[in-house]
C-alpha cells in the first residue's frame, strides 16, 4: 500500500491558517474596502507583494481605459514584459469580470481605479501565490473580448444585448507573436498547422445534442459565440479536409440541434450549429476533444436546476462564466474554491491542463465537468472537499475498508440475552441471520433462541450486538389490530296482478223430432242428452233435462288460481242458462334483510367468519346406494387488513351472501337444492372509521302472461271475456358496506 503524497490546500475566505492571518494584517493596513469586495467576489486571499516581487517575472505597471465607437469600453493592462494569455471568469450577480494574470505581481500606484465609463464602474487589483487578479466591477453584465498584443492585455466591453459572446480573440492571437501560455505551457507558434480530424454528433442523456470535435493538438483556441440564434465556432489557422466540408442534418436525433455546417473561411475553420427553441450551450475541452453541448431549456433550468452528465442531478451553485485555454487543472480548482468559498484539498497527483469555455453555469456543475474530463473524483468530509484521481480515492477507500475489517477481526466478542415480548424469537432469529450478504452477524457472530421463554442469545462484537439490539427494539412492538364491521343489506319489492274470467251458456231446444243442446263440454251435453232419452222412454217427453255440473257448463275457463276476490252471475230461463264468474288477485311484497358480520384481526393477518346453514340432500351412486351430502348456504366475510403509516387501512376483502334456490332433479332422480350466490372480492383503501360501499347488485324482473281464446280474445272490449292476464314486477338489491376501525390498546369493540 503506497504512502499518500502531500496535497495542496485551498482555503475558503475566513478559514484559519497562514492565509487568514495575512488577510487580517492586510485589513489592519487600511485596505478594508478593496479586500471586502474581492473576498465577496472571488475569495482571493491577499499576500504582500514585496515577498513575491523578487521571484515574479512580470509586473502589472498600468491600467488605462478608453472609449470606442458603438458605446464600447476598452481596458488596457500594461505589463513589464510579454503579456500572458489571461484566465477569465464572470459572475452575474453582482456583475463582475475577473482576469487572472499568471506569474505576475502588482506594480501599480493604486490597486483601485474608479472609472465610471459605460458599464465599467471600478477596477480592482490583488495578488496572491504568484498571480494577479484584476476585477472589473460592472453595473450590468456585458459581453467582452480579450486579446494579447505585445506587453499589453486588452479587454473590450460591449453593450447590453449586443449579442456578442464572451470569447478570446483567437484570430488575432493566430497572427500575433508567440506568447507564454497559461500555466507555463508553450503557446502555439503562429502559422503552425492545426487541423480538425473529425466532427461527430451524439444525443445526450438529458435530451440535448453534443457536437464533438477531434483536434490535432491540445489547447487549440476555439472562439465560441452566438450569432442570430446560431452557435458559431471559429478555429483560427486550422486546416479542414475537403471531405469534412458539409452539412450534417441531425433533426432525427430529437434534440434542439437541427443542422451542423462545417466550412472554411480563409485560413480558419468555421462550424455553425443551428438550433431551435429555447436552449443553452455549454463548451468544454478535454485534451484534444472539444465538445459543445446544446441542451433544451426547461422550467427547472430557470430555477437553477441544471444538469450535465446525469439527467437527475441538480445544481444550485452561483452561476459563472469561464474561458480558459490550456490552463492547469490545479489552477481551475483553486479558482472554483475561491468562487464557491469552499475548503478544497487537492492531491499532488492531480496534474495536467484543461481547456474550458463555460457560459453561465453553476460553479458546482463546472467542478463536475472538470472532474469528469480529467478522471478525478471528490469526497466531502464536513466542510472540506477532497479531490484526487478516481483510482486514488478508490484505493484509499479500499485500504480503509480493509483496515476496518482487520480491526473487527481483532475485536472481542460479547454475549447478550434479548427478551422478545410480542414477536416470535424464531422469526427475529431468521431475520438476524438472513442471507450471507444481508446478515446482521459478523463472520464470528452467532444467534440462538429459547422458544420456551421467547429469548434470543446473541454473541458478536459490541458494534454488531448494538445493531441487533436496535433491530429487536424496533420490531418487537405490539401488533396493531383492526375491527372490520360489514353490513350486507338485501332489499326486495315484489308486485303481481292477476285477472281471470270463466263463463258458459247451456241451452236445450226441442224441434219436434229433434233435440238441440249446447253447453261448455261434451260431458255436459252427454248429461243433457242422457236425461232427455230417459224421459222420452218413460214419459214420451224429453223434459225436464238434467243440468250439467258447473265445470262442464263453462265455455271459457280462465280463472285466477287463488283469487282474492270473485264475482259470479247466472241467468236462467226455461230452456237456457248463462254462467259468468270474474276473479282477480293483486299481491305486493316488500322485505329487507340486514346481516352484520364483524371480526377483529391483527395487522396483515387474514380473518374469516361465516354463518348459515348446511342443506342435506340424497345422492345416488351408480350401484344404487344413496348417501347424504350437504351444501352450504352461508354469509361469510374474509378480510386481510394492512395499516398504512398515515393510519389508513388497505383491505383485501371477500364477502358472500348465499341462499337456498330451486330444487333440481338430477339424472338419477335425486333432488338437489341449488344455491343462489352473491359475492364480492376486492381491495380498497379506507380511512380509519370510514364506511365504504364495496358494491351492489340490482335486479329487476318485469313479466306479463296472457291466456286467451284465439281470435275472440283479440276483439276490442269484448275480448276481455275470452282472456286472462297476469302481470309480475320483482325488484331486489344487494348492498355491502364495510367499516374498518383501528383499535387502540385496551379499547372495547362495543
Amino acid at each position: 500500500m503506497s504512502t499518500a503524497r502531500p496535497a495542496v490546500v485551498f482555503r475558503a475566505p475566513g478559514a484559519s491558517g497562514v492565509d487568514g492571518g495575512l488577510l487580517g494584517r492586510a485589513l489592519a493596513a487600511g485596505a478594508m474596502a478593496i479586500l471586502t469586495a474581492l473576498a465577496v467576489l472571488a475569495g482571493l486571499v491577499l499576500a504582500t507583494s514585496g515577498a513575491l516581487a523578487a521571484d515574479a517575472a512580470l509586473q502589472l505597471q498600468d491600467v488605462q481605459v478608453q472609449t470606442l465607437p458603438g458605446n464600447k469600453v476598452e481596458l488596457e493592462l500594461k505589463l513589464s514584459g510579454a503579456a500572458p494569455e489571461p484566465l477569465s471568469f464572470t459572475i452575474e450577480n453582482p456583475a463582475r469580470i475577473a482576469l487572472d494574470l499568471p506569474n505576475t505581481v502588482i506594480a501599480l500606484q493604486s490597486r483601485r481605479k474608479d472609472v465610471g465609463i459605460g458599464n465599467l464602474a471600478t477596477v480592482l487589483a490583488a495578488e496572491s501565490g504568484g498571480r494577479t487578479r484584476v476585477v472589473l466591477n460592472l453595473d450590468t453584465m456585458v459581453p467582452y473580448q480579450t486579446r494579447v498584443a505585445g506587453n499589453s492585455v486588452f479587454v473590450t466591453l460591449g453593450t447590453p444585448g449586443s449579442g456578442a459572446a464572451t470569447s478570446t480573440a483567437s484570430a488575432e492571437a493566430a497572427s500575433a507573436p508567440a506568447v507564454a501560455a497559461p500555466g507555463g505551457a508553450s503557446a502555439t507558434t503562429p502559422g503552425a498547422a492545426r487541423s480538425i480530424q473529425a466532427v461527430d454528433f451524439r444525443r445526450a442523456e438529458n435530451g440535448g445534442g453534443r457536437v464533438i470535435l477531434n483536434l490535432s493538438e491540445v489547447g487549440a483556441p476555439v472562439d465560441v459565440r452566438k450569432e442570430a440564434g446560431q452557435i458559431v465556432l471559429t478555429l483560427g489557422n486550422t486546416q479542414l479536409p475537403d471531405s469534412m466540408v458539409k452539412r450534417l442534418d441531425v433533426t432525427d436525433f430529437a434534440t434542439p440541434v437541427d443542422t451542423v455546417d462545417v466550412s472554411r473561411v480563409g485560413a480558419n475553420a468555421r462550424i455553425v450549429i443551428a438550433a431551435h427553441g429555447n436552449f443553452d450551450e455549454l463548451a468544454y475541452q478535454s485534451d484534444k476533444v472539444f465538445t459543445v453541448e446544446v441542451k433544451p431549456v426547461v422550467k427547472a433550468a430557470v430555477e437553477q436546476k441544471a444538469t450535465l452528465f446525469s439527467p437527475d442531478k441538480q445544481y444550485s451553485g452561483e452561476k459563472l462564466t469561464l474561458n480558459f485555454q490550456d490552463i492547469e487543472t490545479r489552477a481551475v480548482l483553486q479558482l472554483l474554491a475561491d468562487v464557491s468559498g469552499r475548503n478544497i484539498v487537492v492531491s499532488d497527483s492531480v496534474q495536467g491542463n484543461v481547456t474550458l469555455r463555460l457560459q453561465s453555469v453553476p460553479w458546482d456543475q463546472a467542478l463536475d465537468i472538470v472532474l469528469a474530463t480529467k478522471g478525478l473524483d471528490k469526497r466531502q468530509n464536513g466542510n472540506v472537499m477532497i479531490i484526487a484521481p478516481a483510482e486514488e480515492i478508490a484505493a484509499r477507500e479500499k485500504a480503509d475498508l480493509e483496515a476496518r475489517k482487520e480491526i473487527r477481526q481483532l475485536e472481542p466478542l460479547v454475549s447478550e440475552y434479548l427478551q422478545v415480548n410480542y414477536a416470535k424469537a424464531d422469526d427475529l432469529a431468521k431475520l438476524i441471520k438472513g442471507k450471507s450478504q444481508n446478515s446482521l452477524l459478523s463472520e464470528r457472530g452467532s444467534v440462538a433462541l429459547d422458544e420456551r421463554t421467547n429469548t434470543l442469545l446473541v454473541q458478536d462484537t459490541a458494534e454488531r450486538v448494538t445493531d441487533i439490539r436496535r433491530l429487536v427494539s424496533t420490531l418487537d412492538i405490539p401488533v396493531r389490530q383492526v375491527l372490520i364491521e360489514s353490513r350486507v343489506v338485501v332489499v326486495r319489492d315484489d308486485f303481481s296482478r292477476d285477472l281471470g274470467v270463466r263463463w258458459g251458456v247451456t241451452a236445450v231446444d226441442d224441434h219436434g223430432s229433434s233435440l238441440l243442446s249446447t253447453t261448455g263440454s261434451a260431458a255436459g251435453n252427454d248429461t243433457i242428452v242422457g236425461s232427455a232419452i230417459s224421459n222420452i222412454n218413460s214419459t214420451g217427453n224429453p223434459y225436464p233435462v238434467t243440468t250439467p255440473t258447473l265445470n262442464d257448463r263453462f265455455n271459457v275457463n280462465l280463472p285466477v288460481a287463488n283469487p282474492a276476490g270473485r264475482l259470479a252471475v247466472a241467468l236462467l230461463n226455461e230452456n237456457f242458462l248463462v254462467d259468468l264468474e270474474l276473479s282477480a288477485l293483486q299481491a305486493e311484497g316488500r322485505g329487507e334483510v340486514i346481516s352484520s358480520p364483524r371480526v377483529i384481526t391483527a395487522n396483515q393477518k387474514e380473518a374469516f367468519i361465516k354463518q348459515g346453514v348446511e342443506i342435506p340432500y340424497q345422492e345416488s351412486s351408480s350401484s344404487g346406494a344413496t348417501s347424504t351430502q350437504f351444501k352450504e348456504a352461508v354469509l361469510s366475510l374474509t378480510v386481510k387488513p394492512q395499516i398504512t403509516p398515515d393510519d389508513r387501512i388497505i383491505m383485501d376483502l371477500r364477502v358472500t351472501k348465499d341462499s337456498v334456490g330451486k330444487v333440481i332433479t338430477n339424472e338419477r332422480g335425486g333432488q338437489v337444492p341449488s344455491i343462489d350466490t352473491r359475492s364480492v372480492e376486492t381491495q380498497v383503501l379506507v380511512n380509519n372509521g370510514q364506511t365504504v360501499v364495496l358494491g351492489g347488485i340490482y335486479e329487476t324482473e318485469q313479466g306479463e302472461d296472457l291466456r286467451k281464446v284465439p281470435f275472440l280474445g283479440d276483439i276490442p272490449g269484448l275480448g276481455y271475456l275470452f282472456r286472462s292476464s297476469t302481470r309480475v314486477s320483482k325488484k331486489s338489491e344487494l348492498l355491502i358496506f364495510v367499516t374498518p376501525k383501528i383499535l387502540k390498546e385496551g379499547s372495547s369493540i362495543y
